[in-house]
């Protein structure tokens, strides 16, 4: 006997009014609680995403459930993780209105601290993966602004490991991703995100796509991890932490960073030396310097200080 498949929300803009007025509560600004109330975008994202019923997804910042709703629809599991107990509360009665029953929500901060995603998170994920064998994990968010950075950045090292990662960010930390060497935009994110990753735009939105609207542009992301470019790090976490390092101080030049990162270790002498065997010029600085030769500056430079 075929069962019904759960039925999305109307996720407009006089929806959600209506919803929040009833509930006396309004939008948290500082939460980043903006709505995507352009319903072709989210069929976008979930068609981006590419959703199937061997997919376990994880969505970041429930609202009022429509994205979770259309996820339910197609992926063998959701877990969708709200930090807002008010919101959260509201989209239990549109998730069990829908009938999405194939949904864990949880009501917690999606990060432990900056640096980690939430244990409980990633536990929820890695049990229902474990009650579908052979599914994948996937991400699939509206990530509120205020967590974006650390939810992509810290998936790339979880356990488990995203086949991929869909979502709408602003559109400012999108170009940074993607940003090339010596641009006002190439940062240490710039850098991890595209030694590890392929990261696409799909498409540019303007604020009036959400409510409330937000004073900036946003962007839906495509990003797929690559096991053939992790394979160029010995180190994943030792990559991750000497790029942070580095760019903290991205103005100066990086032979007096490094000398100051490694004064234990290192010498000037060894640090001219490691440059040279890179083919890096004692002047430069690390937002001049492409993907490629950071990594290969960082697996020099491990092996040394391992020696």
């Amino acid at each position: 006997m075929e069962t019904s498949r759960p039925t999305s929300p109307r996720q407009t803009q006089s929806y959600l009014m209506s919803r929040f007025e009833e509930a006396g509560i309004r939008p948290q600004t500082r939460r980043g609680q903006n709505f995507l109330i352009d319903l072709n975008l989210l069929d976008l994202l979930v068609r981006t995403a590419d959703v199937g019923p061997q997919d376990v997804v994880l969505e970041v910042g429930t609202g009022l459930g429509a994205l979770t709703t259309r996820l339910a629809q197609e992926a063998a599991a959701v877990v969708s993780v709200e930090i807002d107990a008010r919101l959260q509360q509201l989209a239990s009665e549109e998730l069990a209105k829908a009938g999405a029953t194939n949904v864990t929500l949880l009501s917690t901060d999606a990060l432990q601290n900056k640096s980690t995603m939430h244990p409980a998170v990633l536990a929820a994920v890695r049990e229902h993966l474990a009650r579908h064998p052979g599914s994948r994990f996937k991400l699939a968010a509206n990530l509120p602004y205020n967590v974006a950075t650390p939810i992509l950045a810290n998936l790339l090292t979880a356990d488990p490991l995203p086949v991929s990662l869909t979502a709408t960010i602003q559109k400012e930390l999108a170009d940074r991703m993607i940003a090339a060497p010596g641009t006002k935009d190439y940062s240490a994110l710039s850098i991890w995100m595209q030694a590890l990753c392929e990261i696409a735009i799909v498409r540019v939105m303007p604020p009036q796509v959400f409510w409330p609207r937000p004073k900036v542009q946003s962007a839906i992301v495509h990003i797929v991890p690559s096991a053939a470019k992790r394979a160029r790090l010995s180190d994943v976490e030792f990559f991750h932490t000497l790029i942070r390092d580095v760019f903290c101080h991205r103005r100066k030049l990086l032979r007096g960073v490094l000398a100051g990162c490694f004064r234990e270790q290192l010498d000037k002498p060894a640090v001219d030396t490691l440059l040279a065997a890179e083919g890096i010029a004692s002047e430069a600085r690390a937002e001049e310097l492409p993907v490629e030769t950071l990594i290969a500056l960082a697996e020099n430079l491990r092996g040394r200080l391992r020696s």
